[in-house]
C-alpha cells in the first residue's frame, strides 16, 4: 500500500491536527480555569477523587491537545487522547442509560468523542504528517510518520 501524504499539500496536516485537537485544548484550558465545576461535574459521574481528578484531567487534555497541535510526539498523544475519549464516553454520555428527553443529545455527544477517537487513532497510525514538530527537535516539513 502506498502513501498519499506527498501529493497533500503541506498546510493540510497542522490544519487537520489544529481542528482535530481544538476541543482537547479548549477543554482542558476550561477545566484548568473552572477547577470546583470539573470536580463537580467528575463526581457526578461517579469517580472518586474528583479534585484530585480534575487538574490531572485538564492538564492531560490541554498538554497533550497542544502535542497534537504541534505535532510533537503526536502518535503518542493521538493514541491517549482516544483512549481517554472513549473512556470519557462511556462513563458521561450513557445516552443508553437515561432519559427519554436526555438520549437524543447524549448519543449525539456520544458518537461525536467515538469520530473524534477514530480520528486521534488515525493520527497514531499515520503520523502528524507534514509541518511537525519531532522528538529529536526541529521541524521536519514534510514526512509521514513521527
Amino acid at each position: 500500500m502506498t502513501s498519499t501524504a506527498s501529493s497533500v499539500p503541506a498546510f493540510v496536516f497542522p490544519l487537520a491536527r489544529l481542528l482535530l485537537a481544538a476541543m482537547f485544548v479548549q477543554s482542558g484550558f476550561d477545566k484548568l480555569t473552572h477547577l470546583d465545576a470539573t470536580a463537580a461535574f467528575i463526581a457526578a459521574g461517579g469517580l472518586p477523587l474528583a479534585p484530585v481528578m480534575a487538574p490531572l484531567v485538564g492538564a492531560f487534555e490541554l498538554l497533550a491537545g497542544l502535542a497534537v497541535v504541534v505535532g510533537w510526539q503526536a502518535r503518542t498523544a493521538g493514541l491517549l487522547l482516544a483512549l481517554f475519549t472513549l473512556v470519557a464516553s462511556f462513563l458521561f454520555h450513557r445516552y443508553w442509560a437515561v432519559h427519554a428527553e436526555q438520549a437524543f443529545t447524549q448519543q449525539l455527544l456520544f458518537m461525536k468523542n467515538v469520530a473524534v477517537a477514530g480520528g486521534m487513532l488515525l493520527l497514531f497510525a499515520a503520523g502528524p504528517g507534514a509541518l511537525s514538530l519531532r522528538v529529536r527537535g526541529g521541524v521536519e516539513s514534510r514526512a509521514a510518520g513521527d
